[in-house]
């Protein structure tokens, strides 16, 4: 089952259950999708959904510091239950010792030795990595390894 239709049970099934909260997160993501179809005028794939869940993802998290600066812990608390339904529709998380085989797999397939090579270490880990790493961490890997 493709990651869409995951989405449209999944979205029936809250409408069923009649929890309000989880039906609002996805039918959000659902129109941030659909959005992005119409602006590209093509039909998503799991990969171009998950870029989507990704940004997504982004927002909430940027959201809830500025609520918690600002002392709405109400606001907040929304933004951490939308990132727990957003979350369930990324792929696999990949631990620390996964993603520093990758950065030195992709810094020697890359034949990278300066700083100056991070643009083309972190093109190839993109496409790797894409949903299942946190790419700020990664990049700050990549600068890492680079430097020293």
């Amino acid at each position: 089952m493709s990651l869409k239709n995951s989405i449209n049970e999944d979205m029936k099934a809250a409408m069923r259950a009649r929890e309000a909260a989880r039906l609002g997160a996805i039918r959000l993501l659902l129109a941030a999708v659909k959005q992005r179809e119409v602006d590209e005028r093509k039909e998503l794939d799991d990969a171009a959904i998950t870029g989507v869940i990704e940004k997504m993802l982004k927002q909430r998290r940027d959201s809830i510091a500025q609520f918690e600066q600002g002392g709405r812990q109400d606001l907040a608390d929304k933004e951490k239950f939308e990132i727990q339904v957003l979350e369930k529709y990324m792929p696999q998380a990949l631990n620390d010792g996964e993603i520093q085989a990758a950065v030195a797999d992709a810094v020697a397939a890359a034949g990278a030795h300066s700083p100056q090579d991070i643009g083309r270490v972190m093109a190839l880990l993109k496409v790797k990595l894409a949903g299942r790493a946190d790419m700020g961490k990664v990049s700050g890997l990549v600068k890492a390894k680079l430097s020293s």
